[in-house]
């Protein structure tokens, strides 16, 4: 029996009289990865960003591990966030601390763990993301993006979340790296046992990752369930995403796997 992790029910957004979002609701379910697209300006990053207590909708709820946090008191908001781990779009590393610091600040923030096991730790995390110890000593700045990419994603690995949200994942890599980072996302995901939800609008990570789809346009979820139902939808928006050379080859992938 699936068990829902995330909730959200009749949401809506508004930025003065600007409406983002008009009464959207959706359930992710523990262990699967609900992938969020749309086109620009649909409210996609908005949207991840109320799922983790960092904006407030303006109607509705988010429930996460079954708890409301549009009326969570900060402490407890704190300790449902130690839950989960966040991977920002450009990698977000702090400029000014190391990679190992970059790693180790989550752990550090517990006020509960000694500095030898967050050694120890950090250097778990570094292996677990394919980074050699001796990078830990390097600044954000000496690093390349896939390097940014696999730090910014030990960080947030650093609790052992049981949630992982992702905000482009892929954004900025080129084809090689990209491929490899969705690899090692779906490596780490089936041996963690993680449950994502990711925002994209790289088709072939979609493809590679995705359990579920969310599709956002005209301020509501146009379209939600696996791939090879959505692509189906007649929606003006979803016809277009597919119609290009990268969208038939999308196609035919989800195709081919539904024929295996």
């Amino acid at each position: 029996m699936k068990r829902c992790l995330i909730e959200v029910k009749n949401l809506t957004t508004r930025f003065g009289d600007h409406v983002v979002h008009r009464d959207v609701s959706l359930t992710v379910d523990r262990g699967e990865v609900l992938s969020l697209v749309g086109g620009s300006g649909s409210g996609k990053t908005t949207l991840l960003r109320q799922m983790m207590g960092l904006e407030m909708p303006a109607a509705g709820e988010v429930r996460v591990f079954g708890v409301s946090l549009g009326s969570s008191d900060p402490d407890e908001l704190q300790r449902i966030r130690n839950r989960w781990g966040v991977l920002f779009q450009q990698g977000a590393l702090f400029s000014a601390l190391t990679v190992f610091d970059n790693i180790a600040l989550p752990l550090r923030e517990l006020g509960t763990v000694d500095e030898d096991l967050i050694r120890e730790l950090v250097l778990l995390k570094l292996e677990m993301v394919g980074i050699e110890a001796a990078h830990g000593a390097k600044m954000p700045s000496d690093l390349s993006g896939g390097m940014v990419k696999r730090v910014a994603l030990a960080r947030a690995l650093a609790l052992e979340p049981e949630l992982l949200f992702l905000d482009e994942p892929t954004a900025g890599l080129d084809p090689d790296r990209s491929e490899s980072f969705v690899h090692l996302i779906e490596d780490l995901r089936r041996e963690l046992e993680l449950t994502v939800v990711m925002v994209t609008h790289d088709l072939d990570t979609l493809i590679a990752l995705s359990d579920r789809v969310a599709v956002l346009c005209d301020q509501q979820i146009v379209a939600i369930g696996p791939l090879a139902e959505v692509v189906k939808n007649s929606h003006r928006f979803i016809c277009n995403f597919f119609q290009g050379e990268r969208g038939k080859r999308a196609l035919q992938a989800v195709s081919e796997a539904l024929v295996r």
